[in-house]
């Protein structure tokens, strides 16, 4: 068969590529190592992230015990951290080096608020900037100028969570049975109208579903709006609120594995399979005071190992090309040719998502 010109021009701009990278990278050894030994020096990172054992428990002991550098973990809520950097700012004082946020945090905020240094440059280990290791062909940076943000994770997310002692799966096909009086004050949600995963099921539900669809769910259904993750998987659990429109999915997991009849509600009629870059995008703080140690923990953080276990813990698939999958649910990765709604898309997140999460606002009378 004659070859087209397309079966040729793909595979050389994918050679030009790497060839660029490695030209571009040829002296990373030295670089690499100027930089370990400045990080040294600065002693710790300061990093920014939500309140999840992963981080406490699997990555900074190993990212200590690989560079001997240490890291101060900061936990808090993308939008509530957001808040704090500005004021201090304006104070003059600069804490943090890196982010690891949700994208709409950092599309109304760090972006926005230019808080962000470039992260593309710095990614200069061959594990990270070698395009092979990515399955979008290159590390994925979503924000506009395609240099600050940088996109790890994308999997198929499900929508939500019920108790099947208490709702069956067979009264879970269509959203309007969210609406059904027999669930009235037994749904529990994330604040919609906060920058999170709840504002995100929200703003998705106002947009195929339409205004008075998520007044009557998130109005007269009167559901609990809990912030605790952790009182939400226990409500889910127990059947006081038998359908969780927030729960975690490794929450989910836990509770399976512990005995209690959980199960991922993952398509209603009417509604597409939703992509998902959580639980984190990358992100670097401009004006660092530990600039080299942050330097040394992105490109080790968009590695292989620190995205695999990650990966595990969240069961969320990464966009590289060498982290084992086999745990994962099929379903979990994306499909090529597969029509999905990207929940993690710039112009999404930055805005529709945002006027829908001000909506829910005016809907909720705040």
């Amino acid at each position: 068969m004659r070859p087209t010109a397309k079966s040729i021009v793909a595979p050389l701009l994918l050679l030009v590529s790497t060839l660029e990278v490695c030209a571009q990278s040829a002296d990373w050894q030295k670089t690499w190592d100027q930089t370990l030994a400045a990080a040294k020096r600065e002693g710790k990172v300061v990093v920014v992230g939500s309140p999840d054992p992963v981080m406490r428990n699997e990555i900074i002991p190993k990212f200590t015990a690989q560079f001997g550098i240490t890291i101060e973990y900061i936990v808090g809520r993308s939008s509530d951290i957001g808040t704090r950097l500005r004021t201090e700012r304006q104070a003059g004082i600069h804490s943090v080096d890196v982010l690891l946020p949700g994208l709409r945090s950092t599309t109304s905020i760090l972006y926005p608020e230019k808080m962000l240094d470039p992260l593309k440059p710095l990614l200069i280990h061959p594990n990270v900037a070698n395009p092979a290791k990515w399955k979008t062909g290159k590390p994925w940076f979503v924000d506009p100028e395609e240099k600050y943000v940088l996109r790890v994770f994308n999997s198929v997310s499900g929508l939500f969570h019920i108790n099947t002692d208490e709702v069956k799966p067979e009264e879970m096909q269509s959203a309007d049975d969210l609406l059904n009086p027999k669930w009235r004050g037994k749904i529990s949600t994330d604040d919609p109208a906060a920058a999170g995963r709840g504002a995100n099921m929200a703003a998705i539900f106002y947009t195929y579903f339409g205004e008075e669809f998520v007044r009557k769910l998130y109005f007269d259904q009167k559901p609990v709006i809990n912030r605790d993750r952790r009182q939400m998987a226990d409500g889910l659990a127990r059947g006081t609120y038998p359908i969780a429109l927030s729960v975690q999915d490794e929450d989910a997991e836990d509770l399976k594995k512990e005995g209690f009849h959980v199960m991922e509600v993952s398509s209603l009629a009417g509604l597409p399979g939703i992509l998902s870059g959580s639980p984190f995008v990358l992100t670097l703080i401009n004006k660092a005071p530990h600039p080299n140690a942050a330097q040394i923990f992105v490109n080790w953080m968009a590695s292989k190992e620190p995205l695999e276990i990650y990966s595990r813990s969240t069961l969320a698939a990464t966009l590289r090309t060498d982290v084992d999958e086999s745990f994962l649910q099929p379903k979990t990765i994306p499909q090529p040719g597969v029509k999905y709604f990207d929940s993690y898309g710039w112009d999404w997140a930055a805005k529709t998502g945002e006027e829908v999460r001000l909506q829910m606002k005016n809907i909720l009378g705040r």
